[in-house]
């Protein structure tokens, strides 16, 4: 009982935390015109959520649940625009920051066993279509660590290209490839499991409501093998921005530390989604 409550606590100052710093505001129920959104980017700069923030708990699919296949993960995501005014080719200047987190609640000690940490810094570019904000793409350079060394380092480096389409407000596809950069001595093959590009779709119920999002991201090799990721959400109130969440990974690469070991995993928990669509 004592372990529930701190989970839940947490939980809560988990979201709190986001909320406050992260700039919640609804989803907009109509098309978004380029005047709007132009005003929206040309704002001063601020502080604000860039991937997914939740908070899940769940166990692994296709196994007696024990105390080393259930656990937390949580994931904080942010990120700090730089520019006031735009940049050449109308791009705005971003630092990002994403930390996910894989912690065993119900081990002795309840340890955190897997740290994995996800700076950068971009350019990002809105897009309109006949006076019609329809989304964005992105130049990412970014590093990813879990900040351990000796056999349990893993590193790597990605200059990432991106691409978020709204083909309506309530259907947006997305896709993402890499130049990887493998400077860990202890995952060399790191892209045989965590890939070499990914693509995927969110669609929402025309009230908001419901969401449900699809994300494949390819191991390097010629077989059609994909680390699939399904999430849906159910928004709890209209007026925030807060959701019931559940997530299903299959595949490779969940986390860093065991990168190159295959997961099934099934949690829910709270999500906090950015204004418009999430980036991956």
């Amino acid at each position: 009982m004592d372990r529930l409550r701190l989970i839940i606590v947490m939980c809560m100052g988990f979201l709190a935390l986001v909320q406050v710093n992260g700039q919640i505001v609804s989803i907009a129920d109509n098309v978004i015109d380029s005047d709007s959104a132009r005003r929206a980017f040309d704002s001063a700069p601020y502080f604000g959520l860039y991937k997914d923030n939740y908070f899940i708990f769940g166990t692994a699919v296709g196994e007696t649940p024990t105390n080393q296949n259930t656990n937390i993960k949580f994931q904080i995501s942010v990120s700090q625009r730089l520019t006031k005014s735009t940049l050449p080719w109308d791009t705005y200047l971003y630092l990002f920051y994403t930390q996910k987190c894989f912690w065993n609640v119900l081990e002795e000690s309840m340890p955190m066993t897997d740290l994995n940490f996800n700076p950068g810094i971009g350019l990002a570019k809105p897009l309109f279509v006949k006076n019609r904000f329809i989304g964005k793409l992105m130049a990412v350079v970014e590093h990813e660590s879990n900040g351990k060394d000796g056999e349990n380092s893993r590193s790597w480096n990605k200059i990432s290209f991106g691409a978020s389409i709204m083909l309506d407000p309530n259907f947006t596809v997305h896709g993402k490839f890499w130049i990887p950069i493998v400077d860990g001595e202890h995952n060399e093959d790191i892209l045989e499991y965590c890939g070499i590009y990914q693509m995927g779709t969110s669609i929402t119920s025309p009230n908001k409501k419901f969401g449900l999002s699809v994300l494949l991201t390819k191991r390097r090799d010629w077989k059609l093998n994909y680390n699939t990721t399904v999430e849906l959400n159910y928004r709890i109130t209209e007026r925030e921005n807060q959701y019931l969440f559940l997530q299903y990974y299959n595949g490779y690469g969940e986390g860093l530390l065991e990168y190159n070991r295959f997961h099934s995993m099934l949690r829910v928990g709270i999500v906090i989604k950015p204004r418009l669509f999430s980036d991956f």
